[in-house]
């Protein structure tokens, strides 16, 4: 089976990784850009996903699985609001920054750094290994 690797992003006041680390799982929920909507319809069971605090810290905090695959949001009436379910995976060994992100030549079309306020985005596999790889560093 081949695996998607994503990154979703979410505001610490609002939903911290930590949040998820002490509930193990949540409904990835809230989300209303087209765009994100499109890549959450991508994601299927099995996924990984970058969990990203936005805000005042702008880093990769931690890993977490995909473990549905997307279904319309009970709470909202209209359909096309999809979400997924996900559970905590890990917390990666180190934080890695926006600006550690920004100073990468090979991550300049990633849409993290072309589309800021997109809140849910593919992660080319090679981007996703380096930034395990970054996480396993001291800055």
């Amino acid at each position: 089976m081949m695996v998607n690797y994503w990154l979703v992003k979410q505001e610490p006041t609002s939903y911290s990784f930590e949040t998820l680390e002490k509930e193990g799982k949540a409904v990835w929920d809230g989300v209303h850009n087209n765009l994100a909507l499109k890549h959450i319809n991508g994601m299927k069971k099995g996924d990984q996903a970058f969990f990203y605090h936005s805000g005042d810290e702008k880093q990769i905090v931690g890993i977490l699985e995909v473990i549905s695959n997307p279904y319309p949001n009970p709470k909202e009436k209209d359909k096309r609001f999809v979400v997924v379910d996900v559970k905590h995976k890990k917390r990666l060994k180190r934080p890695v920054t926006l600006a550690e992100i920004k100073k990468e030549k090979k991550f300049k079309d990633w849409e993290l750094l072309r589309i800021s306020r997109l809140s849910v985005m593919p992660v080319p596999k090679e981007i996703w290994d380096e930034i395990l790889e970054k996480s396993q560093k001291d800055s």
